[in-house]
């Protein structure tokens, strides 16, 4: 698994680089905040590993990273993904290094 910061990602999305962006939070957090990217809760993930599995760089944002790591490790442990990649810090760091506007409350 690699850790990214908010600002890596956002660059990487500015080069125009190929990633895929899950919100593993559940849909009442994203009411409150979103960046737009697709929202797979946590407890769906699994009916969504042969989809994700092939991915290029699959990206997985909570609100503070912890959700996410989680997530990772399982992906890896059980299924042998090899290209997960979490934003470290979640939507909370997003707001703080790309995007201030953001209401998290």
């Amino acid at each position: 698994m690699l850790v990214l910061s908010a600002a890596e990602v956002d660059q990487r999305i500015k080069n125009n680089e190929s990633l895929t962006i899950i919100d593993i939070r559940e849909p009442y957090e994203l009411d409150v905040c979103s960046i737009g990217c697709r929202n797979i809760p946590m407890a769906n993930i699994v009916n969504h590993t042969d989809e994700l599995i092939n991915l290029e760089n699959l990206i997985l944002m909570c609100r503070s990273g912890k959700r996410a790591e989680s997530v990772a490790n399982w992906l890896e442990s059980e299924f042998h993904f090899s290209n997960v990649i979490i934003i470290e810090g979640g939507i909370t760091q997003w707001k703080e290094q790309v995007d201030p506007s953001l209401i998290l409350e």
